[in-house]
């Protein structure tokens, strides 16, 4: 759902040298969405995310390591078939960053689950995912900005509705097949993101 905050140069530097040196592992993703049907509570996103969402994120490595902390207010709209969602993102560095995603549903399917198309400014194409459950998943490239150019990378985007306020997300990053890092967020609305929303997305806690 979310792009994860863009990693520094350096770190990809390496990633390229580890694949130069045969030093990499392949990507690998959960288990299909459809084993999720049968999850409660029923995630539905224009349910979900009508409103004031907060959340906070953090990038991880392929090794584990902490590499970037984020923090989120989004705003979301909901028009017939379509929910727009408007980020703002602040990152434990000082950078601010911001993305509108407009995501379509397109239907109960016969199995039970419901399709989404979502487009967004630096999603390449679209992400084209579904609902089972509790469980989103959707799939896409995103042209993330490093340096002076981009870097095209795959999402294999999830995310799990805890309750009816919570809700988690795990993207899964890859280049060439090869695993890269993930994001981890917690989204939180209703009540709990009322009691915090809007975040200071001018300067990072100290």
């Amino acid at each position: 759902m979310l792009a994860p905050p863009k990693p520094a140069f350096l770190f990809f530097h390496k990633i390229v040298l580890l694949i130069g040196l045969g030093l990499v592992m392949l990507s690998c993703s959960p288990a299909p969405v459809d084993l999720h049907r049968d999850r409660k509570p029923a995630l539905s996103l224009e349910e979900f995310f009508e409103g004031n969402t907060v959340a906070y994120g953090i990038f991880e490595n392929r090794y584990g390591n902490l590499e970037r902390q984020f923090r989120v207010n989004i705003m979301g709209t909901v028009d017939g078939d379509t929910l727009t969602l408007d980020e703002q993102f602040l990152y434990d560095d000082g950078e601010r960053s911001s993305r509108v995603w407009t995501i379509t549903n397109l239907g109960e399917q016969p199995d039970g689950s419901i399709t989404y198309r979502g487009v967004a400014a630096d999603v390449i194409g679209e992400a084209n995912g579904k609902i089972s459950g509790n469980a989103l998943n959707w799939i896409y490239d995103v042209d993330l900005a490093v340096g002076d150019g981009t870097i095209k990378m795959r999402f294999d985007d999830w995310i799990y509705r805890q309750d009816d306020n919570i809700a988690i997300n795990r993207a899964y990053i890859s280049k060439f097949g090869i695993n890269i890092g993930s994001v981890t967020l917690v989204f939180l609305k209703g009540e709990l993101a009322d009691q915090v929303f809007p975040l200071d997305l001018q300067t990072w806690p100290q």
